[in-house]
């Protein structure tokens, strides 16, 4: 919400013209790319701008602005001049260089910096009294319309029953990915997430256990919400969420959300084409988690890690993050071990690493892990059966395996009736341009043909 007496920006208005906040927000990520800059610019922070609440952009905003309106400068994109702004006249010498696009330590990050770059603690701009966390009637399929709702009001003292309503909204979340996928969701959750930050600039709450409580379900909420766009290709939109949950987690001290967000950073920027920076956030993660006492997070973290290094087609730091991996994991279940891990057993971890050997281009051993991640996989998670299969059809196709390549990539096929996921559609889409060749088998015939004639 914006501060009192804030002054709403015009000049930046008209020059949005027409266009959604939206639009106009993915037309500055594309402006940031042309330059090699990194925004995490969405609507939300184009409201804040124009509200006023953001009376000047920090130095990578303001070089995709002039980038984006030449010969203009930030007086007349309606902007305060820089010196101006309380709490920067007296540090604000020069420009720093631009920013790495690796994923900074707990201590590389001023946190008077974090509001305008990571859009930590989103405003939303509330005309009603209440705002509503629609955790039951994010369903997809399974989940009935006329699920319960959860209200929570908006006021100056925010106690159990919103901090509550804010974890169930998590755990519904989750639970709904793990039997649909994303796709259908990821707009869905936005309304939680509003409605979460909302409470966080709503007041104070009763007991500082309160408070914690908030600000860790409100970062892994977006965490999860980040997630869904992951899937669902939106990589910007996930990037903005997650550097939101880190940015969270440091204001309040929370090591544990601060380990997530980035274990989902690295997972990220692995998938974006980005394994240095998957390797230096998987390695920041781990060090936020030592003192958890968690050896299943140490070992999900080293195995991002192996990720972001296969990248780099390191194979020997690889293999050493995977042996890590493996030994941390073989020290079983502890206390310590955070709820939104319950996915990560045997199978998420034969899965990771025949994504390792597959990023190397050892075919047949990430056939050989990606078998063991479908035999040992729950079938409670309808989602990971899809996403296993997937990712086994692919490393069959390579490893020169057509008919059972074919065979799986059925499989896979049969579970999208039922899980929507933009990530395992674009796997499938992977193995069957490398299955094509074999296109004269029966059964890759048959697979190829299937494929291209679901929706």
């Amino acid at each position: 919400m914006a501060s009192t007496g804030a002054v709403p920006n015009l000049a930046f208005r008209r020059l949005r013209g027409r266009r959604s906040a939206g639009e106009f927000a993915a037309a500055v990520r594309r402006a940031a790319r042309e330059i090699g800059e990194q925004v995490a610019c969405d609507a939300r922070y184009i409201g804040r701008v124009e509200s006023g609440e953001i009376r000047c952009p920090n130095y990578a905003y303001e070089r995709v602005f002039l980038h984006m309106f030449p010969g203009a400068s930030l007086t007349d994109l309606g902007f305060s001049a820089r010196e101006s702004v309380r709490g920067r006249s007296a540090r604000v010498v020069s420009p720093p260089p631009p920013p790495s696009p690796a994923a900074p330590s707990p201590r590389d990050t001023d946190p008077d910096d974090i509001p305008e770059e990571s859009d930590v603690l989103r405003r939303v701009f509330m005309t009603s009294g209440t705002v509503t966390v629609a955790a039951a009637s994010l369903g997809l399929g399974g989940a009935p319309a006329s699920a319960a709702r959860v209200s929570l009001p908006t006021q100056r003292r925010v106690g159990e029953a919103e901090v509550t309503a804010v974890e169930k909204a998590v755990r519904q979340i989750r639970l709904l990915d793990d039997r649909h996928g994303a796709d259908g969701l990821y707009r869905r959750a936005a309304q939680p997430l509003r409605a979460a930050y909302e409470l966080l600039d709503a007041g104070s709450t009763a007991r500082r256990a309160t408070s914690d409580r908030l600000h860790a379900g409100a970062g892994e909420l977006a965490i999860s919400v980040g997630w869904l766009a992951h899937d669902s290709g939106r990589f910007d939109d996930a990037r903005s969420h997650y550097a939101e949950a880190l940015a969270t987690a440091r204001l309040a001290g929370d090591a544990g959300l601060e380990a997530h967000a980035f274990c989902n950073t690295s997972f990220l920027a692995r998938d974006a084409g980005r394994p240095r920076e998957a390797v230096r956030a998987a390695e920041a993660g781990q060090r936020a988690a030592r003192t958890l006492g968690s050896p299943r997070l140490l070992a999900l973290l080293a195995l991002r890690e192996a990720g972001g290094r296969a990248g780099l087609g390191d194979r020997t730091g690889c293999d050493r993050a995977i042996g890590r991996a493996r030994a941390a994991f073989e020290r079983g279940p502890a206390s310590g071990d955070p709820e939104w891990m319950s996915f990560f057993r045997e199978a998420e971890l034969e899965l990771l690493e025949a994504q390792c050997w597959s990023a190397l281009g050892d075919w047949s051993r990430a056939a050989r892990h990606g078998r063991r991640a479908v035999v040992l996989q729950d079938a409670h998670f309808t989602r990971n059966l899809a996403l296993y299969r997937a990712q086994l059809t692919g490393d069959l196709a390579r490893a020169g395996r057509a008919d059972e390549a074919a065979a799986t990539g059925h499989q896979v096929l049969d579970l999208l009736t039922r899980v929507q996921s933009s990530r395992i559609r674009g796997m499938l889409a992977g193995a069957a341009r490398v299955l094509g060749p074999r296109a004269g088998a029966p059964e890759v015939s048959s697979f190829l043909t299937r494929r291209e004639s679901t929706p």
